[in-house]
C-alpha cells in the first residue's frame, strides 16, 4: 500500500540532477496522467517537438533510471516521485492519484497509482494519509463536483451522516453522500440529474475515505 511521502530536503541535494530535456518531459507526461491518460513514447516526441521517437524514449528511460518514473504491469507510465515541487518541498506533500480500481484490488495497491501530485500542506492534517480520485460522471455536481474533477480523501473505515465518502461496493469506487439510519446506509447522489438514485445497504461495502476538498479540472 501506498501512503503520502514528507519532504523535507531537495532532490537536488539528496538524488540524481535533472538536466532541462529531463523536467520538460516529467512536465508532459504529468500532464498526460493527470489528464486521464498514460502518454505514449509518440506522444512525448510529439509533445517536445522531436523528429524522432527514440529521442523521447532515451529520455523516458533516463527518468525510470533516475527512478522518478516506473512502468505498471500494463506497461503504462507512473509517476513515483514527483519533482516539480523541488524549489518548495517544504510546503507541499505527496499524495497518491488513484486510477480506475481492478476488482479485488485494494484501492491503494501499488497497481491502481498514476501519479504522485504535491499538495499543498495547509489542505492536509499531519498524521493522517490521503489520496487523490479522479470524478467520473455528474453524480455530485450539486456540490461543485464534476465529471473530471479531483477530490482529496483522508483515508479511513468509518464516517459520519453528512460527509462525502468514496466507498467500494462490488469492487467500485463511489463518491457520494453518506447517511445512517437504524438498519441502513443510504449513499445519496447530489445531482441535478434526476436519474441519479440513492444507494441502500447494510454492510456490504467497505468505506475508503471522506473527502476533504474538491479540486477542479484544470487545462495546461
Amino acid at each position: 500500500m501506498l501512503y503520502i511521502h514528507y519532504n523535507t530536503h531537495s532532490m537536488q541535494k539528496q538524488g540524481p540532477q535533472f538536466n532541462k530535456r529531463e523536467l520538460d518531459a516529467l512536465r508532459h507526461i504529468r500532464n498526460f496522467i493527470v489528464h486521464g491518460k498514460s502518454p505514449s513514447v509518440r506522444d512525448i516526441q510529439k509533445a517536445l517537438g522531436y523528429d524522432s521517437p527514440r529521442s523521447a524514449a532515451l529520455l523516458i528511460d533516463a527518468l525510470i533510471e533516475k527512478k522518478v518514473l516506473a512502468r505498471n504491469t500494463t506497461d503504462e507510465l507512473q509517476i513515483i516521485k514527483d519533482i516539480s515541487a523541488r524549489q518548495d518541498n517544504a510546503q507541499t506533500i505527496e499524495v497518491p492519484l488513484v486510477g480506475s480500481v481492478p476488482a479485488g484490488t485494494p484501492m491503494l495497491a501499488e497497481e491502481n497509482l498514476e501519479a504522485m501530485i504535491p499538495v499543498s500542506k495547509q489542505l492536509i492534517k499531519p498524521g493522517n494519509r490521503y489520496f487523490l480520485i479522479r470524478v467520473v460522471g455528474d453524480s455530485m455536481n450539486q456540490v461543485g463536483m464534476h465529471s473530471g474533477d479531483f477530490v482529496l480523501v483522508k483515508q479511513q473505515q468509518s464516517a459520519e451522516t453528512g460527509d462525502i465518502v468514496v466507498a467500494l461496493i462490488d469492487d467500485d469506487a463511489t463518491v457520494k453522500e453518506y447517511h445512517r439510519t437504524a438498519t441502513t446506509i443510504v449513499l445519496k447522489p447530489r445531482s441535478k440529474n434526476k436519474e441519479h438514485k440513492p444507494i441502500i445497504l447494510t454492510n456490504d461495502f467497505q468505506i475508503q475515505g471522506v473527502v476533504v476538498a474538491t479540486i477542479p479540472n484544470f487545462e495546461d
